[in-house]
């Protein structure tokens, strides 16, 4: 069972996260497709610019918790590994030679919003909220919290997010820099389709050239993460690190649960 796919038209691939039953959490399985899919996309000419969305009523809820839950026999390795795929992913979204464009609905918690913030078009639904969580989670930030959101928005506004567990909705979010602009529900995928298929239309070496130049800090923003990868598994180390994953449970009785689809896995 595939956790992402991908549909291709016009020279235009769409990179769809498509674990919705669970709101599209980050799993090791999800990210290995995506990464999988990105290496693919990579080396092919057809395909001149690329469009990441997900299915279901969130683009994604960051790392499953109920996943940490199940791995605290070895906590630390499952985190090792998870985050350190997340990082590749975001790190090969950057790399692509094809613009990427990001269409966000639902909620963007904990590190998936390396992901978005790894787009160089981002487009939102105005009900997106991004929160960090890692206040009541009791995580060291990842995905990008510090290496991305304080070089885009700037230090006190993700001090913020951070510290405070303050959510960023859609038209703050594009007032601090971290998307480029709210569109109506309805017309979110049009509007990010028609960007993709407008830059696809243009030389392709222009396009690759802008990207490099555009991300010239690639180079400390993965020591960075790297960074943040390090900080959080020192921190995931720590007993308290489960009794923040089981609080975090119990207050958040709603959370997603779809035992059987990770049993396929």
């Amino acid at each position: 069972m595939n956790l992402v796919r991908v549909e291709r038209a016009d020279g235009v691939a769409r990179v769809i996260l498509c674990r919705a039953g669970m709101h599209n959490a980050l799993v090791p399985e999800l990210l290995d497709d995506l990464l999988a899919e990105l290496a693919q996309l990579h080396g092919d000419a057809a395909c001149r610019a690329v469009l990441l969305a997900a299915d279901g009523p969130a683009f994604s809820i960051g790392g499953d918790m109920r996943r940490f839950q199940r791995e605290r026999r070895d906590l630390q390795g499952y985190s090792a590994g998870l985050v350190g795929r997340l990082n590749q992913a975001i790190l090969a979204l950057i790399d692509l030679p094809q613009p990427v464009v990001a269409a966000v609905h639902g909620v963007v918690t904990g590190g998936s919003i390396g992901l978005v913030l790894a787009a160089d078009l981002v487009y939102l639904a105005p009900q997106v909220v991004f929160k960090a969580h890692y206040a009541t989670a009791g995580f060291s930030p990842d995905g990008g919290w510090t290496a991305l959101v304080g070089r885009v928005a700037g230090i006190h506004r993700a001090a913020a997010a951070l510290l405070l567990n303050r959510s960023v909705r859609a038209e703050e979010a594009v007032a601090w820099g971290l998307a480029n602009e709210v569109v109506a529900a309805d017309r979110l995928q049009p509007t990010a389709d028609a960007a993709a298929r407008r830059m696809a239309d243009y030389p392709a070496a222009t396009m690759r050239a802008a990207k490099r130049l555009l991300w010239g800090g690639r180079a400390q923003l993965a020591a960075d993460l790297e960074s943040e990868r390090l900080h959080f598994l020192e921190l995931i180390a720590q007993p308290a690190a489960m009794e923040g994953v089981d609080a975090f449970l119990c207050d958040f009785r709603d959370y997603p649960d779809d035992r059987q689809a990770d049993s396929n896995h």
